[in-house]
């Protein structure tokens, strides 16, 4: 398998946390591939029509995309206990904590991108701050459910240590902790795992 990555890319992180949990980390090849919501790059375009990493190439030569897609067909490789919860309310649990997960991240990114790769004279602080709501409003949710995120790993609780890892990485001084001691202490646990440790970004 081959994955196009970013190393900064929460999304990767979250596959790749993944892929190390499952113990199958060893069979990704990784191809650092640059990607950009204004520069098209057409060599990444040409394996995901929407031109975001993580993209991965299957053995088999069919290409995945996006994170959620690839991280469910990487649980299928593996013969260990599995990180989508098959049924019940283990499944829908996870699940829910990965959208709240991936919603997060979406808010994040546009108002970085809003903040930080927009010109200047072209910013929209309304926009931003209206993200940044998002942001507040996901954290503060999964501080008021933080007790679900115990128990064995899923993918729920996968991306959410990715997303907070991602607002430590890129808003630092929004101290997302402040006000969130069960989420804080949570993420303390859960960061110390070998395949977060092995996965944080480079600054």
């Amino acid at each position: 398998m081959k994955l196009r990555y970013s190393p900064t890319s929460p999304y990767v992180r979250k596959v790749m946390v993944l892929a190390i949990e499952a113990g199958i980390d060893g069979k990704i090849e990784k191809d650092k591939t640059a990607a950009s919501p204004v520069e098209r790059n057409e060599s990444l375009y040409a394996d995901n029509p929407i031109g975001k990493v993580p993209s991965l190439t299957t053995d088999d030569g069919m290409t995945l995309f996006d994170s959620p897609v690839i991280c469910e067909y990487l649980d299928a490789e593996h013969a260990g206990g599995k990180f989508f919860p098959a049924k019940g309310k283990a499944r829908w649990v996870a699940l829910r904590q990965h959208a709240i997960a991936d919603g997060l991240l979406d808010a994040a990114l546009l108002a970085r991108y809003e903040g930080f790769m927009r010109p200047q004279e072209l910013r929209w602080d309304a926009w931003h701050d209206g993200q940044k709501g998002k942001v507040k409003s996901a954290l503060d949710m999964l501080e008021k459910e933080a007790a679900d995120l115990n128990g064995p790993v899923t993918i729920g609780q996968i991306a959410v240590g990715c997303a907070l890892g991602y607002m430590d990485f890129r808003y630092e001084a929004d101290k997302w902790r402040e006000g969130r001691p069960n989420l804080a202490k949570w993420y303390e646990g859960f960061s110390a795992r070998p395949s977060m440790q092995a996965t944080v970004p480079p600054k």
